[in-house]
């Protein structure tokens, strides 16, 4: 059977995480991993305690590895597109994490190399891989018309304490496309495109402090309804998102990256609310997929994700103007 061969590029938070369910994705093999010379140290425990099977100090050497067919490139935002690239033209598939790359220029040319060479690029995004999302996508008929959306990611940033302090780390750095919207509001807008398509207007309100939005609220519309996506960095919030209806809402509760909770309420009636995610962590679903989309050469799955994180995209980068 298939065996995707991973080749992992990064080795902070990100990766840690996904270290930590490799386990349990089916036909996957840890590969290799690179990381800068700086980090060495950390590759070096990441490598034994995965039993990763080589370590480089530098991508060229991953690139140049035969017995990687698939690079996830989990870097920070700025390094997505010049990383994607790069294992792009040395022939391996890429998964690459969220938000996908800064402009819709740089997606465009990186689908093109992935069609000459024949090989397959993804985006990394957790919650429309999710069975909650399939819940919310399977119920949307029984609320409709739909006239309100309002998304909900706040979440109070590990690093915003130092940032007020003046110690900027990437995901707050107005030059490595830090920011909350970069950062929580992504998830937001996947699922408002996901679901709803391209909108008619694209209007972002940032609080910025320090050159960047430590929080803000998109406005986007459509001719029929108005969807809003608030993200966070700076403040704290019990998370919860409505889609609501003439005849009823959709409720998400908890971070829209993982969607832990659904629940739909018809007027007038109690609200039912499920959990159909299948796995413990919110990375799984979405690399099975990826694992299946890459064995099976399913040029047509990938192109519609491609589609539809370029569709994502066009609406991040107008409102990135904005701030």
């Amino acid at each position: 059977g298939f065996i995707m061969k991973l080749g992992i590029i990064g080795s902070g938070k990100i990766v840690h995480d996904f270290l930590s369910i490799t386990d349990q994705i089916p036909n996957l093999e840890l590969a290799a991993l690179s990381t800068t010379k700086r980090s060495h140290q950390i590759g070096l425990e990441l490598q034994e305690k995965y039993n990763i099977s080589k370590l480089y100090e530098d991508n060229a050497g991953l690139f140049n590895d035969a017995n990687v067919d698939t690079v996830y490139v989990a870097v920070p935002n700025s390094l997505h597109f010049s990383i994607a690239k790069a294992a792009l033209e040395a022939g391996k598939n890429v998964i690459c994490e969220k938000p996908f790359v800064a402009t819709t220029g740089e997606a465009r040319e990186l689908k093109e190399i992935a069609d000459k060479n024949q090989v397959i690029i993804v985006e990394a995004i957790t919650n429309i891989y999710l069975e909650n999302f399939k819940f919310i996508e399977d119920n949307l008929a029984k609320i409709a018309p739909i006239h309100v959306v309002n998304l909900n990611y706040t979440q109070y940033s590990s690093r915003y304490d130092a940032f007020l302090e003046g110690d900027i780390q990437p995901a707050f750095d107005p030059k490595k496309d830090g920011g909350a919207l970069m950062d929580l509001g992504t998830y937001n807008v996947h699922i408002i495109i996901k679901l709803f398509g391209k909108p008619d207007s694209v209007k972002y309100f940032p609080t910025i402090q320090k050159n960047i939005d430590t929080s803000g609220i998109l406005h986007l519309g459509y001719s029929d309804k108005q969807a809003s996506s608030i993200a966070a960095k700076d403040s704290f919030s019990p998370n919860v998102s409505t889609i609501e209806g003439e005849k009823g809402a959709l409720i998400i509760y908890g971070h829209p990256n993982e969607m832990p909770k659904v629940g739909i309420q018809l007027r007038g009636e109690e609200p039912k609310v499920v959990n159909h995610n299948k796995y413990s962590h919110r990375m799984i679903a979405e690399f099975i997929e990826f694992t299946k989309i890459i064995d099976q050469h399913d040029f047509t799955a990938a192109g519609q994700a491609f589609t539809h994180s370029l569709n994502t995209l066009a609406v991040l980068q107008e409102a990135k103007k904005q701030r």
